[in-house]
């Protein structure tokens, strides 16, 4: 019994817990996006997704979990200062700090 709420507990930490962000998301930045232009947040995973906001370079976000949609590696991440902030982004924009 003890070994299965342990299983359980550790299962629901590994997840991040119900779906709110965990601080054992991991913490990536905004890289490699042109000079004019910013990284969408996107309301789900993929470009036919309405955008909810432009994300420069160096913007740090939390990836809480990512899927594969059409050939491109999707993330919903939550922005670090503004963790109510959440949307998908596509992971080759992504560097883990």
């Amino acid at each position: 019994m003890k070994a299965t709420i342990l299983a359980t507990a550790l299962a629901a930490l590994a997840l991040g817990g119900c779906g709110a962000t965990s601080s054992l998301a991991e913490r990536h930045v905004v890289y490699g996006v042109g000079e004019d232009d910013m990284l969408k947040l996107r309301g789900g995973p993929g470009t036919g997704f309405e955008q909810h906001a432009g994300l420069p370079n160096g913007t740090v976000v939390r990836v809480l979990d990512c899927t594969s949609t059409g050939g491109t590696s999707w993330c919903e991440v939550a922005l670090d200062r503004s963790p109510g902030m959440r949307g998908y982004v596509s992971q080759a924009y992504l560097r883990r700090l």
